[in-house]
C-alpha cells in the first residue's frame, strides 16, 4: 500500500511558525542562511527519501547484513543512500566552514533527518553516528587528529561509531574493562570487546572510525578512570605504530592510506527484532595485541566527552521514534479512509452499505492519538535542537546579549546564554528521547490496531514499523536510565534550578495564550497542571533532602512520563496559539489550522488528564518496589 510518510506542511509549520527557526539567521554563526536555503535543504532530503530510501525499506529488512569472511556486507540500498547523501554535502552541513561544512543549524539538519528517517529509519543511523563521532573529534581532537579524520568522515569516505557497552558492564559504564596500554610513540594498544555496536562493521566505506571507551593502565576505578580513544578499523598510515602527531609531521596528508588492518575483529552480528538494515556488532579490539588507538582529549575524561555524543544521539533516538510513528500514522490513516467495515453506531438501517472505518469514533480516537504524538513529539524534539543551535552560537561567537531578539523576548536579557541553553538541553534531552521512543511505540501500536489482523501481516509495512520502533526505548540508555537521569541528576542534584528555567520558558507561552479566547480553557488547564507538578517535585526534593534517595527515585519512570506529557502539552499549546494566528487564504490552509486546534483539544482532553493518576502515585508514601533486606525472598508474588 503506497502512502505518504510525513507531512511537509506540518514540518514547515513546526519549524517556521511554532519554533520560529528563522530567528537563528539573526545570529552570526548562521547569518548565511534564510528560509529559502532552509527549504532547499528539506527539498533535498525529501528527494533522497522518496527516490533512494523508501523504495528499499522492506527489501533491506528481508535481506539483512551478513558477516562473510570477516567482512560485513550490507544492502545495496545503503550504498546508494550514503553516496547520494554524501555527495549532497549533508554529513558535513552542520559543521563549521573550517572543515568543509556549511554551518547549517542542527534544527534544520534534524528536520532533514526526520524526513529521511520517516522513509527508512535504519539507513540514517550510518550517517548520524558518523556526525556524532566527527563532532567529538572536532570538539576534543588535536589539530592533527582533526586534519586526518574529519575530511574523510565529513565527506562520507569513512564512517564512524561509538563503542561503549561491554558484556559484563551493560549500561554500568563504571565497569568498563577494555584496556589501553601506553606506547613509547604516544599511541595506545587497545584490548577488549564491545557489544551492540550499531554500524560497527560494513562494506560501505574502506575504513570505520571507532570511538572507544577504555581504561589506561593504572587508571582509577569507576567512571573517573575511563578515557576515550580514536580506533580506526584500519590503520591510518603504512607507518604502523607511529602517533597521529608524528604521522602528520613525517609525511604529507595526501599520502595517508588505510590499507593496514588495525586488529579490530568482527565476532558476530546480533540478530535483531527490527532495524535489520543496520548491523549491531560484537567487536574485539586487540586479539593479536596489535590494535592501535589514539587518545582523544584528556586522560580519564572519556565519559564526560562521550556524553556529548550520547546526548546528541539521545535526541536522535527520540526523533527516531517519531520517524517510525509518522509513516505508521499515514499508513493507518489511508487504510481507515479506504477500508469499509460495519455501520455508524446510530445507523438505523442495519442492511445499509458499510461505512469506512474512519467514521467509527474509536478509530478516530486512535488516529488522533497518533497525530498528537507525531506532531507534538516532533515539535518537542526540534525545540531541543533549536536550544542546541543557540548554545552552539554563543559558544562560538560569545555571549552577545543583543544578538537575538524574538517576539517573546525583544530585549534578550539572558545574562549567560550558553549556560542557559545548556541547562535546558540537559534537562529536556532525556525527556525528548523517552517521549519519542515510548510514545512513538504507542503510536505505531495504535496504527496496528487500526489495520486489525492485516497489520500483523507482512502485506503491510506496519508490521515492520512496529519491530523497528521497539528498539528506541533501549538505545542510548533504557527508559529507566533516562528517568533516573532526569529526576536524580537534573532535578534533585541541582535542586530544580534547570526546572526554574523551564518554568520561565513555559510561562511566556501561557501569557501569550491568554490573548486567544478559543484556547483559554487549555492554558488554564495547563497552568493548573504546572502548579501540581511543582508540588510533586517539591515533595520528591524533600524526600531526597532527608536522605531517602531510593524512596525519592523509586518512581522516576512515572515522573518522566508526567514531565513528558507536560512538555508535549506545552508544544500543543504553542501550536494552538499559532493556529489562532495563522492566515488561511485557501480552504486547504483553513482545514490545516482547524486540524491543529482539534488535535490540541484532543491532547488536553485525552492525554493531560493522565497526570492526575501519575501525580497521585508520586505523592503516595506507600513504596512497594523497594527491596527490603529483611524480606526472606527477593520477590514476593
Amino acid at each position: 500500500m503506497a502512502h505518504k510518510f510525513f507531512s511537509r506542511r506540518n514540518l514547515d509549520f513546526t519549524l517556521f511558525e511554532v519554533l520560529k527557526v528563522n530567528e537563528l539567521t539573526q545570529l552570526d554563526y548562521f547569518k548565511d542562511f534564510d528560509q529559502e536555503t532552509f527549504s532547499f535543504t528539506l527539498d533535498t532530503a525529501t528527494d533522497i527519501a522518496e527516490k533512494i530510501m523508501h523504495p528499499t525499506y522492506v527489501d533491506s529488512d528481508k535481506k539483512q547484513p551478513e558477516l562473510i569472511d570477516g567482512q560485513v556486507k550490507v544492502h545495496q540500498g545503503a550504498h546508494d543512500f550514503l553516496k547520494t547523501f554524501s555527495e549532497a554535502g549533508l554529513i558535513a552541513a552542520p559543521f563549521s566552514k573550517e572543515y568543509g561544512g556549511m554551518q547549517l543549524p542542527k534544527t534544520i539538519a534534524a528536520a532533514g533527518e526526520f524526513i529521511m528517517g520517516c522513509a527508512h529509519n535504519s539507513f540514517v543511523m550510518y550517517t548520524d553516528l558518523t556526525r556524532g563521532a566527527a563532532n567529538l573529534i572536532y570538539t576534543f581532537g588535536t589539530p592533527e587528529q582533526k586534519n586526518i579524520f574529519l575530511p574523510k568522515m565529513l565527506s562520507g569516505e569513512w564512517l564512524g561509531t561509538m563503542c561503549l557497552t561491554e558484556t559484563q558492564a551493560g549500561s554500568s559504564l563504571s565497569d568498563v574493562a577494555t584496556t589501553a596500554t601506553p606506547q613509547a610513540d604516544g599511541t595506545y594498544k587497545i584490548k577488549g570487546q564491545k557489544i551492540f555496536i550499531s554500524a560497527g562493521d560494513h562494506d560501505l566505506t574502506d575504513n570505520i572510525v571507532h570511538l572507544v571507551l577504555a581504561r589506561i593502565d593504572g587508571a582509577p576505578k569507576g567512571t573517573k578512570g575511563i578515557s576515550l580513544f580514536i580506533v580506526p578499523k584500519k590503520k591510518v598510515s603504512q607507518l604502523v605504530g607511529q602517533s597521529v602527531s608524528r604521522l602528520v609531521q613525517d609525511q604529507p596528508t595526501n599520502r595517508l592510506t588505510d590499507q593496514a588492518t588495525n586488529d579490530v575483529t568482527s565476532i558476530g552480528i546480533y540478530h535483531k527484532m527490527g532495524q535489520k538494515a543496520t548491523p549491531a556488532m560484537h567487536l574485539e579490539f586487540g586479539a593479536e595485541n596489535n590494535c592501535i588507538g589514539y587518545l582523544l582529549g584528556e586522560p580519564h575524561r572519556g565519559l564526560p566527552q562521550m556524553f556529548l555524543m550520547m546526548n546528541g544521539a539521545r535526541l536522535g533516538v527520540g526523533l527516531g521514534g517519531i520517524q517510525v510513528a509518522s509513516p505508521a500514522y499515514y499508513a493507518s490513516l489511508q487504510y481507515a479512509q479506504e477500508r469499509p467495515q460495519g455501520r455508524r453506531l446510530d445507523e438505523k438501517i442495519a442492511l445499509g452499505a458499510p461505512t469506512t472505518i474512519i467514521h467509527h469514533p474509536d478509530v478516530r480516537r486512535m488516529l488522533l492519538l497518533q497525530k498528537a504524538i507525531v506532531e507534538g513529539g516532533l515539535s518537542l524534539i526540534l525545540q531541543c535542537f533549536k536550544y542546541l543551535d543557540l548554545e552552539h552560537n554563543f559558544k562560538m561567537t560569545g555571549s552577545n546579549l543583543n544578538a537575538l531578539k524574538t517576539e517573546k523576548n525583544p530585549e534578550f536579557k539572558i545574562q549567560n546564554p550558553k549556560s542557559y541553553y545548556n541547562a535546558l538541553l540537559e534537562l529536556l534531552t532525556p525527556v525528548a528521547k523517552t517521549y519519542g521512543a515510548e510514545a512513538g511505540f504507542v503510536a505505531v501500536n495504535q496504527g496496528l490496531q487500526v489495520l486489525g489482523g492485516y497489520g500483523y501481516t507482512e502485506d503491510f509495512e506496519l508490521e515492520q514499523m512496529l519491530r523497528d520502533v521497539r528498539i528506541m526505548s533501549l538505545y542510548e540508555g533504557t527508559t529507566g536510565i533516562q528517568s533516573q537521569a532526569l529526576l536524580g541528576r537534573q532535578v534533585i542534584a541541582n535542586q530544580g534550578k534547570s526546572l526554574e528555567l523551564w518554568y520561565g520558558e513555559v510561562e511566556e507561552d501561557i501569557i501569550a495564550a491568554k490573548k486567544f479566547e478559543n484556547i483559554k480553557p487549555y492554558y488554564n488547564q495547563f497552568n493548573c497542571e504546572i502548579e501540581n507538578f511543582k508540588k510533586v517535585t517539591a515533595h520528591l526534593l524533600e524526600l531526597a533532602g532527608k536522605g531517602n534517595m531510593e524512596v525519592a527515585l523509586a518512581d522516576a519512570n512515572l515522573y518522566m512520563e508526567a514531565f513528558g506529557i507536560l512538555n508535549v502539552a506545552w508544544q500543543w499549546l504553542k501550536q494552538g496559539i499559532e493556529s489562532e494566528k495563522g492566515k488561511a487564504p485557501t480552504l486547504e490552509e483553513a482545514i490545516f489550522y482547524d486540524s491543529k486546534r482539534e488535535t490540541m483539544m484532543f491532547f488536553f482532553h485525552y492525554e493531560v488528564p493522565k497526570l492526575h493518576g501519575l501525580f497521585t502515585r508520586l505523592t503516595d508514601n506507600m513504596r512497594l518496589t523497594i527491596f527490603n533486606d529483611k524480606n526472606e525472598y527477593e520477590i514476593l508474588i
